[in-house]
Formats: C-alpha cells, structure tokens, sequence
C-alpha cells in the first residue's frame, strides 16, 4: 500500500553554503551537546552518520521508556501519553544531535526547538489500535531489520565522509548523500517506533522513503500457459 508509515521523519536539505569550519572540526563542537544527550541516558555517542550508533533504551527512569508502556499496554491496554510525548521528545533530540553529526545541518542543535528535523509519531489508541500481546516480541520479529540495518550504517558512515569532503570543497551537501541518510535514519525511527516505543503494531517497511513502496501488480490479461 502506497501510504505514509506512522511513524514519520523528514529533514530539511540545507539549500545553501555550508560552514566549512565548523564542519570540518563536527567531532569536536559536537561534544558539548552531545554530553547534554548522554546524561539523560538516550545517546551513546557518535550519531547516525559517523558511528551509527543507536539511542540507549532503558527501562526506566532515563532514555527511552520501554518496559513501563510494555506493562501498561499489556495488563491495562493503556499507553500513558506523557510517557509517548516524552519517548518522541527524546527521539526528535537524539535525531537532531544525530543529523548534526551526519553533516546535515551546520546550526548547532537545540535541547527543544523543532530545527531541521521533523519527527512526528501519532498517540495510539491502545485498546483499539495495539495488540495487547505483541509488545512482548516485537524486539524480536524487527531482527531483519537489524541486519539490514547494520549494513546501512556501515554504507551511511562511508557516505558522511564523502559528504564531508564535498562540503570542504564545495561548501554544498551532495542532495543524493543527504537523502540516503536522511533514509537510514527514517528507517532506525521506524524500527524503533514499532519494536522499542511500541507506538504502532504495523511493521516497518524495507523502505529508505517517506511513504512505503507499493507491490508490483501485473497489467493486462494473463497469457494462457501452454
């Protein structure tokens, strides 16, 4: 089905001329910000461009609230929706400290503002929209998606240094580059939305795109066999 996942992410292509400076030296002025990340538990450092390092999920207290909404929707079929507005807040933060990283934008980012990268993940209706019992092997059913992702990490961190060079010498992000990235990271919020926040029971699409790639159908009659 041609349609939009409901989890959804999009980041804005900088149009424009680069920072090279501060692109240049992206490992370093990252650090501040990024130790910001890390004390409240969602971030291990490196980003989705440079290392492919994914949030921390934690079952409690800090990162990415897990197990509580995996109780709650399992013995209540409720879904607390500060524990989903704090979940999203995380991940907008973590994807912002991420796409800095991955060269995608040369303003610094910011604990709050919107920025560059939209994230939007809608409240489920829990007793309606989420199987009660699923939450308890999603983890397990998205392992395909760990494979193939850990191979697209592999290619996005080769893709960021070729993007950095570009940068330098051009000043401009190479608009292919920036949508395979911007891809990954689309699918790493994917994964995580279904398997870790548990917002939505419909799987995630083998997809770098926005909206999910319809199966081919055959046109015209069949042709008779012999």
């Amino acid at each position: 089905m041609n349609e939009e996942h409901p989890v959804r992410l999009s980041v804005d292509y900088p149009d424009r001329p680069l920072d090279r400076l501060t692109t240049a030296f992206r490992i370093f002025t990252v650090i501040p910000i990024a130790i910001v990340l890390a004390s409240i538990g969602g971030y291990a450092g490196g980003g989705y461009g440079a290392r492919g390092d994914a949030p921390t999920i934690a079952v409690g207290g800090t990162g990415l609230l897990f197990l509580p909404p995996l109780l709650m929707i399992v013995f209540r079929t409720k879904y607390p929706r500060w524990w989903l507005d704090w979940n999203i807040e995380l991940l907008r933060f973590t994807n912002r400290v991420g796409t800095y990283v991955a060269l995608m934008n040369d303003r610094y980012p910011s604990t709050d503002e919107p920025q560059w990268v939209r994230l939007d993940v809608p409240y489920p209706d829990a007793k309606r929209e989420l199987n009660r019992w699923l939450p308890l092997v999603k983890w397990l059913l998205a392992i395909p998606h760990y494979i193939v992702l850990f191979f697209l990490y592999l290619a996005t961190i080769f893709m960021v240094i070729g993007a950095w060079f570009a940068i330098l010498l051009t000043g401009r992000y190479p608009r292919g580059i920036f949508d395979f990235v911007e891809g990954v990271i689309r699918w790493h919020n994917r994964v995580l939305g279904y398997a870790f926040i548990l917002v939505t029971d419909r799987y995630p699409p083998f997809s770098l795109s926005q909206r999910e790639v319809p199966p081919p159908t055959r046109e015209g009659p069949l042709e008779p066999q012999a």
